[in-house]
Order: structure tokens, then C-alpha cells, then sequence
């Protein structure tokens, strides 16, 4: 201080540090809080593990034309084209910020309730709600068919992050029943179509958004203990085809052959094609041949897991998985860069749910799982499967590119919170 007094006798040109505010006035909230926002970089964030969860997808898109041109062609073509315009879809979905999001959850998540029931009108025009297999998912939009339950799985993820943003009694097993009720609804609707294996996917993002946002594991653990014991008594509600397909996964576990030519059949193809692709697969006319004198059914859409190992075997499946593997690591860590809880929730939401239906899908082609109208995300061929997938990803890049700041203006009202900066 000495040193400091004598320049600034002597004439020195002493230069003190900046101040944002006059000194001996106190600081304001507004201006405490723009002075923290100055620390941190706003703006996009180009680097990001988000651009995993694109690499990933796209890799699995291309895996899906090839393997779906070793059989069906014109199917193929037919995927590219909707790979385009699901590419323009996630440029769209990543492009607004994720507080916009927030304000359109609710009402998405009831325009693909309003969907859901539509389809199952029966007095609706075959013109606009198609039936296949005596299965009503489909609305015709001439471009391709729209299926609702896939649109419902964005919404339900967008939904019930929102809600655990906004609330804090899912803490108590009181406070779970409603979260509860809201979860089976889509699901009851989507069982009535009927689409079991779509509805199976719902739970699980369920419990794993809960658990991420703070919820007791305890009560989580309650919940799927007494899921298993009522489980039995669900059995007699499940449809005639639906029970054969239990029954025929049994049988097929337990080496019993009576099901092959019938409610086995394509459980058993399925499998004798992954078993013929051996370590590194086959040539592609040989494959091509293999799948058509099986007779897989459903070798393009639900079954094209089978074709993937018929053609490049073991090797091609670990790369599947593999894949998998990528968008998952890239929207877990999208999810931990997040300050935001909307923005915390929503990729833990996105890659369960995604990575639920792998795993249903793969486990039935192998034999691990009964047969269920469950397409591979990315790979199947079908519009609304492969858009609702580049949706998820245009969504998970979208927050990944937003900079995460350490206060955000809705942070002043709720402590717990942070949001997003750009």
C-alpha cells in the first residue's frame, strides 16, 4: 500500500481494476446476475457428444439400406428416401432451444393421445386409418403412413421430463400413482391397436427417468416387484396370437418342435438364419437366397436382424451392437453436460427408450424373447419408425449444442434449476 501511495504521489499513472458498479453501492440481483452470465460463453456448442448419437444413427440408417436390399430392393430405395427426410426432421427438431420444448410437452403429449384413439375408431375409412393384420396403427398421409405410437413415445419422453422439471412428490409412493396412471394410458391405447411390444417400452423410460431425477430406487424396486407378481394374472387379457407367441418361445427354449410349421415358424427362421451366418456371414446373393427359400416372414421390418446376421454374421451383429453402444455413450454424455434437469431427463428418456426396443428386437430374433411387432430403431425399414428415430436424434443434438451456463435467468426463481445459455 505504501509502495502504491508514493507512485501515485510521484505522478505515476496507476491503472486500477474495472468495477461494474460505483464502489460503496450495492450490487443489484439484476446486475449480480449479468455479471455471472458474462463468465461463460454463450452460444453453440459444435464440439459435443451429441454428434455421436448422429454418427451412430446414420451408421445404423446405411446398415439398414444394405441389409434391406439383400432382399427387398425397392424397400431399400424406399428407406433412403425417408432417411433423407429424416435428416432434414432432425435438423428441424435441433434448431429451436429447448425452452420451447418445454412449453409445447403438454400439448404434444395430448395430440399423440387424441392420435392414439383416433386410430381405433372403427367407423373411420380404411382410406385414412389402414388396418394390417387385423392391426389398427396406421393413418394415411399418402407420403407414408404415420403411426402414432411412435410419435407417442417422443411426446410421453418430453412430457414426463417437464413434469419432473415442475414437481417433486414423485419422491413419494403417493405422488407416484398419477405418474403411474399417466404412463399407462398410452400404453392401454397402444395394447388395444394391438402393439404390445411398443407399449413394453414405456415402463422402462419410465423408471429410468425417475431414478435420474432423484426418485427413491427403493420405490422403483416395489413398483417391478409387484409388476412380476401381477404378471400372471395379465396372461388371461393378452390376445389369442399373443399367447401363442409365449407358448412358442417356450416351446423353442425347451428344444420342443411341435410349434415350428405354425406359431413358431417365424421364431424358428429367425433363428436358423442368424445360425447361418457363422463368424464374418455370407456373400450377398447367398444371403439373399438363404432369407428367400426360409421364408422369413417380415424380413425387411420387424425381422431384419436376422438378415443383418445372415449376411455379415457374428461380426455384423457385434457392429450393430456396437452402434447401439455409440448413441447411447453420446446421449448419456449429453445428458451429464447438462445443467438443465428438462435437459438432463429428456437424452436419458430418448436412449432408453431407444435402446429398450434393441434389445426387445435382437432378444426375439435370437430366441431370448417372444415374438412382438417391434422394429429395430434405424434399420427397419418403415417412415414413421426411421422418422421418430432421426426425431430422438435431432432433439438429443439439439441440447447438446446449446452451452451450458451456470445460472440462466430461471434460475433467480428456482434454485434447482439451470438453464441453458444461446
Amino acid at each position: 500500500m505504501s509502495q502504491l501511495a508514493n507512485a501515485t504521489a510521484a505522478g505515476a499513472n496507476v491503472q486500477t481494476p474495472p468495477r461494474a458498479v460505483p464502489f460503496g453501492r450495492a450490487t443489484t440481483p439484476a446486475e449480480l446476475h449479468e455479471r455471472v452470465r458474462s463468465i461463460h460463453q454463450r452460444g453453440l456448442r459444435f464440439y459435443n457428444p451429441g454428434w455421436l448419437c448422429v454418427v451412430a444413427a446414420l451408421g445404423l440408417s446405411l446398415l439398414g439400406v444394405m441389409a434391406i436390399s439383400t432382399t427387398e430392393s425397392s424397400y431399400a430405395t424406399k428407406h433412403l428416401v425417408h432417411l433423407g427426410l429424416g435428416l432434414l426432421a432432425a435438423g428441424v427438431a435441433a434448431t429451436p432451444n429447448m425452452r420451447w420444448m418445454q412449453h409445447f410437452a403438454y400439448p404434444m403429449f395430448g395430440l399423440s393421445l387424441l392420435l392414439l384413439v383416433f386410430v381405433l375408431i372403427p367407423f373411420v375409412p380404411e382410406e385414412i386409418v389402414r388396418p394390417r393384420n387385423n392391426a389398427r396403427r396406421w393413418i394415411n398421409l399418402v407420403v407414408f403412413d404415420l403411426q402414432p405410437s411412435e410419435l407417442a413415445k417422443i411426446a410421453y419422453v418430453l412430457a414426463l421430463a417437464c413434469y419432473f422439471k415442475r414437481h417433486r412428490n414423485y419422491r413419494t409412493l403417493r405422488g407416484l400413482v398419477p405418474l403411474l396412471a399417466v404412463t399407462f394410458v398410452p400404453m392401454a391405447l397402444i395394447v388395444i391397436e394391438p402393439d404390445l411390444g411398443t407399449s413394453m417400452v414405456f415402463l422402462p423410460t419410465m423408471f429410468a427417468m425417475l431414478i435420474v431425477a432423484g426418485g427413491k430406487i427403493r420405490h422403483v424396486l416395489l413398483i417391478i416387484v409387484l409388476g412380476l407378481a401381477l404378471a400372471p394374472a395379465m396372461y388371461p387379457l393378452l390376445k389369442p396370437h399373443q399367447k401363442d407367441r409365449i407358448k412358442a418361445m417356450i416351446a423353442q427354449s425347451t428344444g420342443d418342435e411341435r410349434y415350428v410349421q405354425d406359431i413358431g415358424f417365424q421364431g424358428d427362421r429367425a433363428i436358423m438364419l442368424v445360425g447361418s451366418g457363422g463368424v464374418f456371414g455370407n456373400g450377398r446373393q447367398h444371403a439373399a437366397d438363404l432369407v428367400h427359400f426360409n421364408q422369413l416372414p417380415e424380413e425387411h421390418n420387424d425381422m431384419i436382424f436376422a438378415v443383418v446376421s445372415c449376411r455379415w454374421g457374428i461380426f455384423g451383429a457385434l457392429v450393430t451392437w456396437g452402434l447401439y453402444g455409440l448413441f447411447a455413450l453420446g446421449g448419456l454424455l449429453t445428458a451429464a453436460s447438462c445443467k438443465d434437469a428438462f435437459g438432463r431427463l429428456v437424452p436419458v428418456g430418448l436412449v432408453v427408450l431407444v435402446t429398450t426396443q434393441m434389445i426387445v428386437n435382437t432378444g426375439m430374433t435370437i430366441g431370448i424373447l417372444p415374438v412382438t411387432g417391434m422394429t429395430l430403431p434405424f434399420v427397419s425399414a418403415g417412415g414413421s419408425s426411421l422418422l421418430t428415430s432421426w426425431l430422438m436424434v435431432g432433439v438429443l443434438l439439439g441440447i447438446a449444442l446449446r452451452r451450458p451456463t451456470i445460472m440462466a435467468r430461471e434460475s433467480l426463481k428456482f434454485s434447482d434449476d439451470d438453464g441453458y445459455g444461446g
